[in-house]
């Protein structure tokens, strides 16, 4: 196997012991996600990430002498704004283009930069994608210039389902959801996986509604209650999710949630508010509270940093270390020269050390994944979410090679 490398030794420690002087040139990296609006909270927790991470290189010398330099790019979620800012970010000299946030974005994102790349054969950019799981984009729609650093929506929900299939209380189940390629993805993974592993569970809803436009879930709320659900499977972020859950707890909603993102910027407050003590779970790459002394010190010092916004993405620190350590490797910013070490590597992940890896094939990083369920701290828990006095604890683990999935994705390389 080749060397496992460990994300948060390398950012706060490796670089140190090899660093060298600055060079006047930078690694440009443009950050194109929604800084206003109402998915705001989320991209700026992402951008704080991003410029913690590279304060932390930079400080120890950069990367083979280079600075790191984050350029925020506000996208507003809409596929269209997404592209016009990240040519922006392109005739500013970024060659990295990074977004997470809606996979209706990530899809156009993905799409243009394969024609730029093709059109511009001595100038490539490459996209780093943290949170945009539609499984298509690494499936039909697959590009060499494009990588995946979150589990897609099919290994989180046969995750999810193989842990519902152990619960014999579950009987009813109600689906709610973006209504946009994500969101359908989500809910036709469910009702798939669901009739296949337990087929005595009634689907009772399929509900999708607009994305980031609703500010009042109670009519929505209404229906899952009159349907007599015991369970809610939804795939919503954001105020989409921290609304709805705000309008289950004031309506006296009793139900089990399995989520993907609950534990996202305002989930967790609108949980604890709500008093769903133990009634929320979500499946993903990584929580605070594992006892991984590396993770837990970077948390520490983030948190001091971002002391209102506390907030941890595990996979931005997957995504931007493994790309820092494929430049360091290649001796080059360029992705083109360094793209065939970031393909192929064995890495350590962010939140617990587990052996994760990047899928040549198709660029899909399988990484452990964790549910986890929230409530009142223990007494050997340390992190709390939001100020909230509650937090995240694990209920299940699923080993990266546990989560493999088959791939449909026919890559082109360049000759």
């Amino acid at each position: 196997m080749r060397k496992l490398f460990t994300s948060t030794v390398f950012v706060l420690s490796v670089l140190g012991a090899s660093a060298v002087p600055a060079a006047a040139d930078t690694i440009k990296i443009g950050y194109v996600d929604p800084l206003s609006g109402g998915a705001a909270s989320i991209g700026q927790i992402g951008l704080n990430q991003m410029n913690f991470i590279a304060d932390a290189v930079n400080k120890k010398g950069g990367i083979n002498g280079e600075q790191i330099e984050v350029i925020g790019y506000d996208n507003q979620i809409n596929p269209q704004t997404s592209l016009v800012q990240v040519q922006k970010a392109i005739d500013e000299g970024v060659r990295i283009i990074v977004q997470g946030n809606g996979s209706s974005v990530g899809a156009a994102i993905e799409g243009f930069v394969e024609k730029y790349n093709r059109r511009n054969p001595d100038a490539h950019i490459v996209y780093l994608n943290y949170a945009a799981i539609d499984p298509a984009m690494t499936n039909e729609s697959c590009s060499y210039w494009h990588f995946s650093f979150d589990a897609n929506t099919n290994v989180k929900m046969e995750a999810l389902t193989n842990f519902i299939k152990q619960r014999e209380e579950i009987k009813k189940v109600y689906l709610i959801d973006q209504d946009y390629s994500f969101g359908h993805a989500v809910a036709e993974s469910a009702v798939s996986m669901l009739k296949e592993k337990r087929p005595d569970i009634e689907i009772v809803g399929n509900e999708f509604h607009p994305l980031v436009k609703i500010t009042d879930f109670s009519p929505y709320i209404a229906k899952i209650k009159a349907s007599g659900a015991d369970t809610v499977i939804t795939g919503n972020w954001g105020q989409d999710f921290s609304l709805l859950i705000k309008a289950a707890g004031q309506s006296g909603l009793d139900v089990n949630w399995y989520t993907y993102y609950a534990g996202a910027a305002g989930g967790p407050t609108a949980i604890k508010q709500a008093n769903m003590d133990g009634r929320v779970f979500q499946i993903n790459e990584g929580i605070s509270n594992l006892g991984y002394a590396p993770a837990e010190n970077t948390a520490r010092e983030y948190g001091a940093v971002y002391k209102d916004a506390p907030v941890l993405f595990p996979r931005i620190f997957n995504a931007m270390t493994m790309l820092f350590m494929a430049i360091e490797a290649a001796g080059s910013q360029d992705p083109a020269v360094f793209i065939p070490k970031l393909e192929s590597m064995d890495y350590a992940s962010f939140s617990a050390g587990g052996e994760s890896f990047m899928r040549k094939d198709d660029h899909q990083l399988f990484q452990p994944l964790y549910i986890s369920a929230f409530g009142p701290l223990a007494n050997d828990q340390s992190f709390d979410e939001e100020h909230t006095g509650w937090g995240w604890t694990k209920v299940g683990e699923i080993s990266a090679k546990d989560t493999v999935i088959p791939t449909t994705c026919e890559m082109k390389r360049p000759s």
